[in-house]
């Protein structure tokens, strides 16, 4: 598995300007996160895995927000039933990472990426730093160069 540590070396490997930061409390919840480093549920983005099939996709969604399966289904010309949430171990395996602590990048391979375009509306933001109480300040345009991820309305905001 790994650890924030091995979060750092990538930033450090590639010469991101990504920080990783150690918090002195666990962060299970947007809310919890938003609060440890002080700011709203909107700049903290989660990295949620997806199967599609049996092929991992990597699904990027601000705050609370949740991302719909039917947009991804679309996205990849399936019906909705063949999106699913990855389980603990389909997560494990393809990001190295423990559930609630994946970051946006970082993975032992790269997975194919999809960011909603939400995120992008913020200059900096906080993801996933590799454990539950290590949190990622990171510029969204980042997020997009090393991810090379595609934008895409990922959440029904019509609600």
């Amino acid at each position: 598995m790994l650890t924030p540590l091995d979060l750092e070396h990538f930033l450090r490997e590639r010469g991101l300007r990504a920080e990783l930061l150690a918090l002195s409390m666990k962060t299970p919840t947007v809310e919890a996160a938003a609060e440890a480093v002080g700011t709203s549920p909107e700049k903290i983005v989660k990295s949620l895995l997806f199967m599609v099939d049996d092929r991992p996709v990597l699904a990027i969604t601000s705050g609370a927000n949740r991302i719909d399966r039917r947009r991804i289904a679309k996205n990849f010309g399936v019906g909705r039933k063949r999106v699913r949430l990855a389980d603990e171990n389909q997560v494990q395996a393809a990001t190295g990472y423990t559930v609630g602590a994946v970051p946006p990048f970082g993975h032992p391979e790269p997975l194919l990426t999809l960011i909603d375009s939400g995120v992008l509306k913020h200059d900096v933001v906080y993801a996933g730093g590799g454990a539950s109480d290590h949190l990622m300040r990171v510029e969204t345009a980042e997020i997009l160069s090393v991810t090379q991820g595609e934008v895409l309305d990922l959440v029904d905001r019509s609600e």
